[in-house]
């Protein structure tokens, strides 16, 4: 199955993130795991930016139960990246989200992956807690339209 690279336009929240010395492995790319921190930065600091997570004292957390990243064509330091998010999925109990990273100014992602978030009482971790309607709210302004 053939999936085509999506562009800055599939997206809706965008960070930038400059990539580091470190992120750099001994093949001179970015190392595959340097990518899953840019997905969980770009969506903690959308939850934050849009006043649904405060660290400190969140009473609904997520928890990351699935992750996937598709690796398109490699970054490498003093890169500046833009990682772009959009709900793929708002569920329940459970939100996924897909993130999209973008080298320099391109338009087309070098990869693209995606990870699910469960929301749990912050206390108890355990069971599954509906998403909350202002996390409802931010989500809508971050999902793609239906095709119709």
């Amino acid at each position: 199955m053939t999936k085509t690279r999506g562009t800055r336009a599939d997206y809706r929240f965008f960070l930038p993130i400059p990539t580091r010395w470190m992120d750099n492995d001994v093949y001179g790319h970015v190392n595959n795991v340097t990518y899953y921190s840019w997905f969980d930065t770009v969506v903690a600091r959308f939850l934050t930016d849009c006043g649904f997570l405060h660290i400190p004292t969140a009473q609904v957390i997520g928890l990351v139960v699935e992750t996937q990243c598709r690796y398109f064509a490699p970054i490498a330091f003093p890169d500046e990246v833009t990682a772009g998010l959009r709900c793929g999925r708002a569920g329940n109990t459970s939100v996924r989200y897909e993130i999209g990273i973008f080298r320099a100014e391109e338009d087309i992602a070098s990869a693209e992956g995606h990870f699910v978030h469960v929301y749990v009482d912050r206390a108890t971790q355990k069971a599954p807690t509906p998403l909350p309607p202002p996390l409802r709210e931010a989500l809508a302004g971050i999902t793609l339209p239906a095709d119709d």
